[in-house]
């Protein structure tokens, strides 16, 4: 089965190596840059949430400009770099003692981690065909998940808030892992070039985010990505754990589960349902998601809000609503980055994939404006009602976008389509 999902360049494979070594030091920190800047570095707890914040609406607001680089210069040469940033931000996060180092080094991070993604994700289209592009994508998110969770347990292992260089210790790791992926790109000097060259002696106006939002089917796209991350998977990020411990009960060991089945479910799970996804179409798993994501809310909030539920119970619905989530994941992976590069056009295909990523970041945002007042107040019945209804008004918007766009680009005839003629240098 592994060998039916590996790209068949050996390009696409070292890339996801890469991806392997990013996720991995990924993990290390993820779960502990709150604590680390706030009980080790004793930055107070309000700012570290600004600086948090700072962060997301800085990758927010550069990720377009990212973009536009990489249709004009390759991603290439905007991922390279991008790669250098982010690592040097990380390992300046091991040595920060103020409010303003904090913010620096964050702000290193954040400009480098704006653009990778829509980087890595053109690239990683210009290296397969589209008949093995939806497979590649769901694997990528498997290993990236795999690596995730492998750093978190490697790091839970060896911080401690009462000694400082245990903290340190895991973000130079960090460091290190993002080095990975750069050196294993710089190795490859054919790999992510501009993928078509303009001519300037021909006078024509350069394309750019007009025609983009111009298209009615990505439009369609991005409605569906923007309330689906924004009623999914930041609500889970943010919402899930307040209204697991406040209104449920249930202690952090229960949470750390559910993200355990999360993740377990995702990486043994993802490659059977790559296999069962080809030739199938991409709006209908779509909807899928969104049904399968209200499916878990529901569970979670009938967890929550059912009379005389056990501690037991408590505990396996909180449990069952991560693995349950996590299903809606396997579907999302594969079939999303690839229906956003199937609307796409190789002469703007870096600014798709700037805005399909932008969703996640606008989704950071909104998300704990609207979880945080409804739990405080207690309101966790109507926010779990906002959420489900969101996920379930995304799946309308996935099959709307079935009768926009092409058989081939739903992904029904991907068994069927070449393989795409490669980049051109510049």
């Amino acid at each position: 089965m592994l060998r039916d999902v590996l790209p068949a360049r050996p390009e696409a494979r070292r890339m996801l190596v890469g991806t392997i070594f990013s996720s991995l030091g990924h993990g290390l920190t993820l779960p502990f840059l709150f604590i680390y800047l706030s009980e080790v570095r004793h930055i107070p707890s309000g700012i570290v949430g600004l600086l948090i914040g700072w962060f997301g609406l800085l990758t927010l607001v550069v990720t377009p400009f990212g973009g536009t680089l990489i249709d004009r210069l390759g991603a290439r040469r905007v991922v390279l770099p991008a790669l250098l940033l982010e690592a040097a931000g990380l390992g300046a996060i091991a040595l920060v003692g103020t409010v303003w180092q904090a913010w620096a080094a964050l702000t290193l991070a954040g400009l480098g981690g704006a653009v990778i993604w829509a980087g890595q994700n053109t690239i990683m289209t210009s290296l397969t065909g589209e008949s093995e592009r939806q497979k590649i994508f769901g694997f990528q998110f498997a290993l990236l998940n795999l690596g995730i969770g492998v750093g978190a347990a490697i790091s839970g292992s060896i911080v401690d808030v009462n000694r400082v260089e245990t903290f340190q210790f895991i973000y130079v790791l960090d460091m290190l892992c993002y080095l990975g992926p750069f050196l294993i790109l710089f190795s490859m000097p054919t790999v992510g070039l501009r993928l078509v060259e303009r001519d300037p002696a021909a006078g024509t106006r350069e394309k750019g985010y007009a025609e983009v939002w111009a298209h009615r089917p990505f439009r369609r796209f991005m409605m569906f990505s923007v309330l689906l991350t924004v009623s999914g998977y930041a609500q889970f990020e943010v919402g899930f754990t307040g209204f697991a411990t406040k209104t449920i009960g249930v202690s952090p060991a229960v949470i750390g589960y559910s993200f355990t089945a999360n993740t377990l479910v995702i990486v043994l799970a993802q490659l059977l349902v790559i296999k069962r996804l080809q030739g199938r179409s991409r709006s209908r798993a779509l909807a899928g998601v969104g049904a399968i994501f209200g499916l878990a809310w529901l569970i979670l909030g009938a967890t929550g809000y059912v009379e005389g539920t056990s501690a037991a119970l408590s505990a396996a619905g909180v449990i069952a609503f991560g693995a349950i989530f996590a299903v809606g994941e396997t579907l999302l992976a594969p079939t999303n980055p690839a229906l956003a590069n199937a609307l796409a056009t190789d002469e703007l295909r870096g600014r798709y994939n700037a805005l399909a990523s932008m969703a996640w970041g606008i989704s950071g945002i909104i998300a704990p404006v609207s979880a945080g007042p409804l739990l405080q107040l207690g309101l966790g019945w109507l926010w779990i009602i906002l959420v489900a209804a969101g996920c379930l008004g995304a799946s309308l918007l996935a099959l709307s976008l079935r009768g926009l766009i092409t058989a081939e680009q739903d992904g029904r005839a991907a068994e069927t389509t070449p393989t795409r003629v490669g980049p051109v240098a510049v």
